[in-house]
């Protein structure tokens, strides 16, 4: 859609007192991110010459969540006049003036209306001569929706809102969606002369093809056949229920590209997260932010990545990790834990019960387990033993540590940061390392064994330990 033909005016301007929550409601997440985000990402993909998002309650804190992922939106302030027909007015009074095309109006609180739908309802709209064209779903259970109501013809004769239906239009299962397409004139026509008289004191944006339809213009209805698409987030159930399906479709995406999903059910993957073909997730997996998996990577159960990078044929077990890089064929897991600028190289190893942060490990090199690496930087074939431990801070400041190509350390040892372990170096089991290591070189800490004899019999008397240590020493 090229030309001045196209503006989206995106209403967001609400409050969502039944969300219960000191978060507005469009900034309320599913599937990675804001319900108006999604309305925004999809306004982006109609090449819409024009997108206003109308604010109102928390307008500061809503500008500052979207201002920098959606540079090309203009934030327009309602005023205390309330309803839909003012934030739409106020949205259309900001146009320029030359602008003639058509005016789709979404909710803001609307994440599942997916581009290719509104695509086809803007063509409804366009092959037909309406002055408004609205978007319906028949459901079986109206509640809380405006009931579209028809003329004898079949027409769109007007809408009426829930709390301003009679029980017959109550009873009515064609239900107006909340999405729209206006010719910019008639807008511009018909909402000054919108009033506030009605059960809430509003100005409905319902009431323009009421007076078109008093003026005998025609007023277009698409219904749609998925239902879902029309879905909006009211309260936190509604927001489960609205993310689910969300996932539902974004899995479902991946799967025709070649992705195994072995359990959709449990599997959640946000939609700025990119996947190759065969990648296989198993069970209890989420896959969140903007994460990317390279071709054959096997990830999960009960994993999480958020913001990470996965390399070809890598597994990942039983582990979380946020903005961290896996290289290709590295094992993590299970059991670990990655925070912020860990990066695993080729064929490397994180594996159980370890911890890393801002570690930089180098390719085949391995942290097998029980150990924490931190603010450091390990070559390639290095290989640390269990409870190896970086001691990077010193209650003031973090320090680095750096262990260079084909280093070995012992069980239990401590890299008392900032300290340097040269190419080829070793530490007994149990060392604590203060000074540099040359490459090469064995580093111990020795003391020496003793022995107290009869030490738990004399202090332990009457426990078992005791008893057996006695039993020991009379059959020698």
């Amino acid at each position: 859609m090229t030309g001045n033909t196209l503006a989206i005016i995106i209403l967001a301007a609400g409050q969502g007192t039944r969300m219960r929550s000191r978060l507005p409601k469009v900034l309320h997440e599913i599937g990675g991110r804001p319900l108006v985000g999604h309305v925004l990402t999809t306004a982006q993909r109609l090449g819409a010459d024009h997108v206003e998002v109308v604010v109102r309650h928390e307008r500061d804190q809503v500008v500052a969540a979207l201002a920098q992922d959606y540079p090309d939106a203009v934030f327009i302030d309602q005023d205390e006049i309330p309803g839909t027909g003012r934030a739409v007015q106020v949205a259309v009074d900001a146009l320029p003036d030359d602008f003639d095309g058509d005016v789709l109006v979404l909710s803001g609180d609307c994440p599942l209306a997916d581009a290719d739908t509104l695509r086809s309802f803007l063509d409804a709209h366009r092959a037909g001569e309406a002055g408004a064209t609205l978007m319906t779903a028949v459901v079986d259970d109206p509640t809380g929706y405006g009931r579209v109501i028809r003329d004898e013809s079949g027409g769109v004769d007007r809408i009426v809102e829930q709390k301003d239906a009679s029980s017959d239009e109550a009873a009515v299962r064609e239900i107006n969606a909340g999405m729209y397409v206006f010719r910019v004139g008639v807008l511009r026509e018909y909402l000054p002369s919108v009033g506030v008289d009605n059960a809430q004191s509003e100005m409905y944006l319902t009431d323009v093809p009421g007076m078109l339809r008093r003026d005998g213009s025609p007023v277009a209805a698409s219904v749609v056949t998925d239902v879902t698409v029309t879905y909006g987030v009211n309260d936190r159930a509604q927001l489960a229920e609205v993310g689910r399906l969300l996932n539902q479709r974004i899995v479902r995406r991946w799967q025709l590209e070649g992705v195994t999903v072995i359990d959709p059910a449990t599997t959640w993957i946000d939609d700025d997260a990119t996947l190759a073909p065969d990648v296989t997730i198993l069970p209890n997996t989420h896959i969140l932010r903007a994460t990317k998996i390279a071709e054959g990577a096997i990830i999960g159960p009960d994993t999480t990545l958020v913001d990470c990078e996965v390399g070809e044929d890598a597994i990942v077990r039983r582990s979380d990790a946020t903005l961290a890089v896996i290289g290709a064929e590295a094992m993590v897991g299970p059991f670990s834990f990655l925070r912020p600028n860990t990066v695993l190289g080729a064929r490397g190893k994180i594996g159980a019960y370890v911890e890393t942060k801002n570690a930089e490990i180098g390719e085949g090199s391995k942290v097998p387990h029980l150990s924490y690496v931190g603010d450091a930087t390990i070559g390639r074939g290095v290989n640390l033993g269990a409870s190896t431990i970086t001691a990077n801070y010193d209650d003031v400041h973090k320090h680095r540590t750096v262990v260079e190509d084909e280093v070995h350390t012992g069980s239990h040892t401590t890299l008392v940061a900032p300290v340097r372990l040269g190419a080829g170096a070793k530490t007994g089991a149990g060392a604590v390392v203060r000074k540099d290591v040359p490459a090469g070189s064995l580093s111990m800490s020795i003391a020496p064994q003793r022995n107290i004899e009869g030490w738990v019999e004399k202090n332990r008397a009457g426990t078992g330990a005791a008893d057996a240590a006695a039993r020991s020493r009379v059959a020698e």
